[in-house]
């Protein structure tokens, strides 16, 4: 791999987000004050903006690489998986969100495996899975700044985020039946 087509500028966000990770799972679960909750909030804020921001820029300028199509969905459900963990922490709701989470995403994984190895060459996300993600980041941004929020609205909220990742993993079964189909074919 060429080390200067590792090293752009939607890598380097994708690495910035992993190293968030650390620091907002400390400032979460340190936090006693609206500001230390905000700063929390904020960590997640900068995160998702760099998300988007790395997917416009390598669009844009052509900058994808293979790299970047690892590294970039890691730093997603590695943000993703320590924000569901440190919020069930303090909110028992979160475990429901988490538990659904996990299950699709290793789910999916296993798929994408047995996919990859049969041949088939897997696309980015798709709409419904970046409106789920944008909902999750929502919702997570609500619930870390504005920790006194009533449990019936965190609750609904969360329910909510559940509901657009089921809503997106059923979408992906027929992709994900056809890829299959498709690389039998080829053989």
């Amino acid at each position: 791999m060429d080390t200067k087509k590792i090293w752009n500028i939607p890598n380097l966000l994708s690495l910035i987000r992993i190293l968030l990770i650390p620091i907002f799972a400390y400032c979460y679960l340190t936090a006693e004050t609206a500001k230390e909750y905000y700063v929390a909030a904020f960590i997640i804020l900068l995160s998702g903006l760099t998300d988007m921001a790395d997917g416009i820029i390598a669009r844009h300028f052509h900058m994808i690489t293979d790299f970047g199509k690892i590294i970039d969905p890691i730093a997603d459900k590695l943000t993703q998986g320590t924000v569901a963990i440190c919020l069930s922490i303090r909110i028992p709701a979160m475990a429901v969100l988490l538990s659904i989470f996990i299950i699709k995403e290793f789910l999916m994984m296993i798929g994408g495996f047995r996919l990859l190895r049969g041949g088939a060459k897997i696309d980015g996300a798709r709409w419904f899975g970046k409106v789920s993600t944008v909902i999750f980041y929502v919702v997570m941004l609500i619930t870390i700044a504005f920790p006194t929020l009533d449990m019936t609205v965190t609750t609904v909220l969360i329910c909510i985020s559940a509901a657009f990742m089921i809503f997106s993993f059923v979408m992906y079964l027929p992709i994900y039946k056809e890829l299959k189909k498709t690389t039998k074919d080829k053989k």
